[in-house]
């Protein structure tokens, strides 16, 4: 008897989203409570801002601007950290100085895929940002962090020194407007069930297990 497909679990995500940090630890939490369904996870890219240039701007005056100032910013942040601090993570928002561009990140993202790292290396960059502060906007720092996810360092400096893959993650990022989707994370759960926002752990799980049991009875 063969076995079945894995489930999968498409989770529409930006690196520089603290609440994708939050719904990347849920869904592991929920795999876990599902051991005997196979889920095969893929990572796919938006961007919060894809007005960033290059270079990245000051972290700070970042999210004064897009908030309507410190005391603001400090607010919304003040309950990402809680939200965070639930869900097993110590967000370390003071150590980050720099709002990246994330297409370049995206680009690893996707050729991680390739070597069946995909959900490693993005780990690997959420925590890169927002539990050590790395400066993501850097190609050596970018190439560096794939490589804490098992990624050959060289060869992704390389690729990202190249223009491969540019316009197709950027046709990838339309799709996800194109489906409708403005907010991050949000999942697809073997193509016909999607939810938005960091859902908790059990109602991924919940997801999944009804996406199994209604494709076996199919």
């Amino acid at each position: 008897m063969s076995k079945p497909e894995p489930i999968e679990v498409a989770v529409i995500s930006d690196v520089m989203c603290p609440w994708c940090f939050i719904g990347e630890k849920n869904l592991k939490a929920a795999l876990n409570l599902l051991p005997s369904i196979p889920v095969r996870v893929k990572w796919l890219p938006f961007q919060l801002d894809g007005t960033l240039p290059p270079e990245g701007k000051d972290r700070q005056q970042y999210l004064e601007d897009k908030f309507g100032g410190a005391e603001a910013a400090q607010s919304v942040y003040a309950n990402i950290k809680k939200a965070g601090l639930s869900a097993g993570i110590d967000f370390a928002f003071d150590k980050i100085t720099r709002s990246p561009n994330t297409l370049n990140i995206h680009r690893v993202i996707k050729w991680a895929e390739e070597l069946g790292l995909q959900s490693a290396v993005v780990e690997a960059f959420f925590k890169a940002y927002f539990l050590e502060g790395k400066d993501l906007t850097k190609l050596e720092v970018i190439a560096e962090t794939a490589a804490s996810g098992g990624m050959n360092q060289r060869i992704v400096a390389d690729r990202l020194n190249t223009d491969e893959d540019i316009q197709t993650v950027k046709q990838m990022i339309n799709e996800a407007h194109n489906m409708g989707v403005s907010g991050v994370p949000f999942f697809v759960i073997d193509q016909r069930f999607a939810l938005s926002g960091a859902q908790p752990a059990e109602t991924l799980a919940a997801a999944i297990q009804h996406a199994d049991t209604t494709r076996a009875a199919s």
